[in-house]
């Protein structure tokens, strides 16, 4: 293995296109080590207290953890094709006097599986955070928007009206319920622990002999050096069910973001045209079209989101076609599909953050869309005042369908919405409603029910989570 990269050869995007350093430190072969060696002093100062190791062996292993070298490791593993092996001969190089117990009574992965979920909660920790950060963004534009009508779209059509702030509202309330399941997740991950080969502790068992210190009771002293619970059974590793809900829980976050996404870019194109990502006064949107503004950054999301959202399907195969006590056919791929799951959401809630906070509203548009499309939900709400008033809501149904279809091919052509004056002109409807309170009830702004205080209900959940 070459541990030298350079753009002259393949690196993943993560490596430096996508991704926070933070991010890439966590998954890096060198944190990686790192966190390796924590976990065998752990185990060396827990068999300290039973006689096993010196003091001064675990002090030597101590001085010596942070001592990675990946150049040597690589050389030794070239030999012997066994990567933990070779972290190991590594690391007992470094120690002429701790070398010699580092592993001691372990099989590889009462030390991997201990450390890879270490690293999964330091990244959950760092998603959670991100994730508070994007609904602070979020509630700064629920609470500017809450009033702001605009158009409501089912089947991509025109509806109803709505308000910006409810519609953003949307995307925060689910952003919440992702926090809480985010949150649920990391407290309860567990690892592997100390169970040997097959999850039966033997090899433990036996080295204990005459200590009067059961497998489980070592293995709780190292687990809580580590600040990690660990689960009661286990086969050669944890149970792979636990890194497909590790999946679940991110693609679902990464659900969220997508849909909210896609509806900006629909929203963006010039048909809609009432929102808008921001976009640089010196950036460029096509090679081609310079006239191009791009949805750039909502597309990459959304790109990003279906990489995360496919590492689910693999974690569910390695949960699911593991065979008995442990097969190595999850190994290969966990190196890649989880770092991608956190890197690839990572960069989505990073994108996100900057997208909601300088996305622009456009009034013109907003307006536009109201006046051209609100008169035909507006007559829902005068349909609702004949009947209150008296009328047959039959007869009134269809004399509101029949102007409603009279004015659609009108609109269509591009021309003002004639509705308001064909209703108003109706003395079918104006002998229960005076005209001007016909036209003031077609104003389709005010037909937007209780989505402002719907809003700001969900305003209310997201400031009391920085309380």
């Amino acid at each position: 293995m070459d541990p030298t990269f350079t753009h002259d050869t393949f690196i993943s995007p993560f490596t430096w296109r996508y991704g926070s350093s933070d991010m890439r430190s966590i998954w890096s072969e060198r944190h990686k080590r790192e966190t390796l060696r924590r976990i065998w002093v752990a185990l060396a100062k827990a068999q300290q207290t039973i006689g096993l190791t010196s003091a001064q062996q675990v002090a030597e292993l101590e001085a010596h953890s942070l001592d990675i070298d990946i150049g040597r490791a690589s050389e030794i593993e070239q030999e012997i094709h066994h990567d933990l092996m070779a972290e190991i001969r590594t690391y007992a190089e470094q120690c002429p006097t701790g070398g010699s117990i580092i592993h001691l009574g372990a099989t590889s992965m009462d030390i991997l599986d201990n450390m890879d979920v270490l690293r999964q909660r330091e990244a959950l920790d760092r998603i959670i955070t991100l994730v508070k950060r994007v609904l602070k963004r979020f509630a700064e534009r629920i609470e500017e928007t809450a009033d702001t009508p605009c158009m409501a779209f089912t089947h991509i059509q025109p509806a109803e009206p709505t308000t910006i702030g409810y519609r953003l509202a949307q995307t925060a309330q689910d952003l919440l319920d992702d926090l809480e399941d985010l949150e649920r997740l990391a407290k309860s991950l567990k690892g592997k622990g100390l169970k040997g080969a097959v999850g039966t502790s033997a090899s433990y068992k036996a080295l204990l002999e005459g200590s009067h210190v059961t497998p489980a009771e070592l293995e709780e002293r190292v687990m809580n050096e580590l600040g990690l619970k660990a689960f009661v059974g286990a086969t050669q590793v944890y149970p792979r069910k636990q890194d497909w809900r590790l999946g679940v829980v991110l693609s679902g976050l990464c659900a969220t973001i997508s849909k909210f996404a896609l509806d900006l870019r629909l929203l963006q194109s010039p048909p809609i045209g009432e929102w808008s990502e921001p976009f640089g006064s010196l950036q460029v949107g096509s090679s081609a079209m310079p006239f191009k503004r791009n949805p750039i950054n909502a597309e990459k999301i959304d790109s990003l989101c279906r990489l995360a959202s496919a590492q689910v399907e693999i974690l569910w195969h390695n949960a699911a076609d593991t065979m008995l006590e442990r097969t190595l056919d999850d190994s290969a791929n966990r190196r890649v599909a989880i770092p991608t799951l956190f890197l690839s959401t990572e960069e989505v809630l990073l994108t996100a953050e900057k997208l909601v906070k300088g996305m622009t509203f456009h009034e013109e548009g907003i307006r536009h869309n109201l006046k051209r499309y609100g008169l035909f939900a507006a007559s829902e709400r005068l349909l609702m005042e004949l009947g209150r008033r008296g009328a047959n809501r039959q007869e009134m149904h269809e004399v509101i369908r029949e102007h409603s279809l009279a004015s659609w091919p009108i609109v269509q052509q591009g021309k003002e919405n004639p509705l308001a004056e064909l209703l108003s002109g109706d003395t079918r409807i104006t002998n229960y409603i005076p005209q001007d309170e016909v036209i003031r009830l077609l104003d389709a702004s005010e037909y937007i029910g209780d989505a402002p205080e719907r809003a700001r209900s969900i305003l209310k959940r997201i400031v009391s989570e920085y309380d």
